[in-house]
């Protein structure tokens, strides 16, 4: 866990160049939602660690697995004991751009289309994605969104045949950061 945070903080302190503008949260917000005929299953987490440079486009994410909330204590418990093991994997990854960050005026409130790409590392397994969002600029501040579908089977999670049919194969993730200006 000290490596990936120290790769995080790194990763985060290599994106300032000296004109650039850099965006920051600790507590954006990530929720997955599994859909099945049996059950829905929900968590949110708000201690999202993130990064944005404007100039280049590098975006970076921490999440401590550990923090998703579910309604049910036991389901909290088996995500983080079976399916994600959070002790032996405590963190989940991205590190990649926005590839068309120029199209977004940072000095000019709007929402604008992006898309982003990179790795996302789940469970020690890092797969490429391309997903769209959207960058709303308004008064300083950034808030990124974007909704994507990742299979449980790409990054080593799996679920037990006596729950099977309560699971979904592919999750729901929802990503909403607020981020503000580094100060220099």
């Amino acid at each position: 866990m000290k490596q990936l945070t120290a790769l995080f903080l790194l990763t985060i302190l290599s994106l300032a160049s000296v004109n650039a503008q850099k965006y920051i949260t600790k507590n954006g917000h990530i929720r997955f939602f599994s859909s099945t005929p049996m059950e829905d299953i929900e968590a949110h987490n708000r201690q999202v660690n993130s990064a944005l440079d404007q100039q280049t486009g590098d975006f970076v994410f921490r999440v401590l697995m550990k923090s998703f909330q579910f309604e049910k204590a036991l389901m909290q418990e088996h995500f983080n004991e079976n399916y994600v093991e959070s002790d032996k994997f405590p963190n989940a990854t991205f590190t990649g751009k926005v590839s068309n960050i120029k199209d977004v005026p940072f000095d000019k409130n709007g929402v604008y289309p992006v898309n982003v790409e990179g790795d996302l590392t789940i469970k020690g397994i890092t797969k490429k994605i391309s997903e769209k969002g959207t960058l709303e600029i308004r008064d300083g501040k950034v808030t990124g969104k974007s909704t994507f579908n990742v299979l449980l089977a790409d990054y080593g999670i799996k679920v037990p045949a006596a729950v099977a049919n309560n699971i979904a194969k592919s999750i729901q993730i929802d990503v909403d950061v607020t981020l503000e200006k580094l100060a220099k």
